[in-house]
């Protein structure tokens, strides 16, 4: 099996399908990430606020593979926004992480509230970016009005925005101003894992439009969802700390979706978004201190 590539806004290329970690508890971090990169992924996502970023380290040194086949992509978090915060924010990632440049460095949300502080961490990722520590910037959950006002006041383009994406919450809004302007749409819950546990009332696994494509294909539903982010050129970050699993999620190479298959998927979205509503990070109700490496 071979990964697809997605081409950046700065010539950069990014394996369209990487393993995340959110939630994946530190014990078992390192195993799963080793596992994935014999199963043949070559991007991995985490975040200063999951507290796994040092067992992903482990887990790369432990593959074998060599670092420069891997792409490192990871999240400051909001309690480091502000220029000094943030730079120290990506050195405490890069030590944990064990390795001296990140491939893809993102905001992991956008601090509505002090705006400010948000735009001068991305700016800090411009610098970090000038000076090669790291290899492309981007963010997390930002929605239009967010990006509009850090297009306005910084220089940089985003090269990602990381977005709770699945057949049932799409936003095709934000996807359409992400195209337009260069940003990779990059999908977390991109198998829709979050509406089983997050109030809803049916798992996307579940789904019986999604279940009928997956038969005619001998796929499962989580593979289908897969290949409909690739068909329609997005990133997607599935998570699992099972070695099945991890397999099967990148078992999506094989096999192509028709128009008509893809147009159906589509037609899913409820517009109902399941994790938290961006404008709502505070740092009164989301602050926590990121730990020094």
């Amino acid at each position: 099996m071979s990964n697809i590539t997605i081409t950046l806004n700065n010539g950069l290329e990014m394996p369209a399908i990487g393993l995340g970690v959110f939630q994946t508890p530190p014990d078992v971090t390192a195993s799963a990430v080793e596992e994935a990169l014999r199963a043949g992924y070559r991007h991995i996502d985490t975040a200063a606020a999951y507290g796994n970023e040092a067992e992903v380290g482990a887990g790369i040194r432990n593959s074998g593979v060599p670092r420069d086949q891997i792409f490192v992509e990871t999240k400051l978090w909001i309690s480091d926004y502000g220029y000094d915060a943030a730079l120290h924010g990506f050195e405490k990632s890069a030590q944990k992480l064990g390795i001296d440049q990140i491939d893809l460095l993102l905001l992991h949300q956008p601090l509505t509230s002090q705006f400010d502080l948000t735009l001068d961490a991305y700016r800090a990722m411009e610098k970090l970016l000038a000076d090669g520590k790291v290899r492309s910037i981007g963010v997390s959950n930002f929605m239009v009005e967010d990006l509009t006002r850090l297009l306005d006041e910084t220089t940089i383009v985003p090269a990602v925005n990381q977005i709770e994406l699945h057949p049932y919450f799409q936003q095709k809004k934000l996807q359409a101003f992400n195209a337009e302007h260069g940003i990779v749409s990059q999908a977390w819950s991109p198998i829709g894992g979050i509406t089983s546990y997050a109030g809803g009332d049916k798992s996307a696994l579940d789904d019986a439009t999604l279940l009928g494509i997956a038969s005619a294909h001998g796929k499962s539903a989580a593979q289908v969802m897969l290949r409909w982010h690739l068909q329609e050129g997005r990133s997607a970050i599935p998570k699992s700390v099972k070695p099945e699993r991890i397999a099967e999620n990148f078992d999506v190479f094989d096999f192509e979706l028709t128009t008509n298959e893809v147009t159906a998927i589509d037609a899913l979205d409820t517009d109902v978004r399941r994790g938290p509503v961006p404008a709502d990070i505070t740092l009164a109700n989301y602050g926590m201190p990121i730990p020094e490496a």
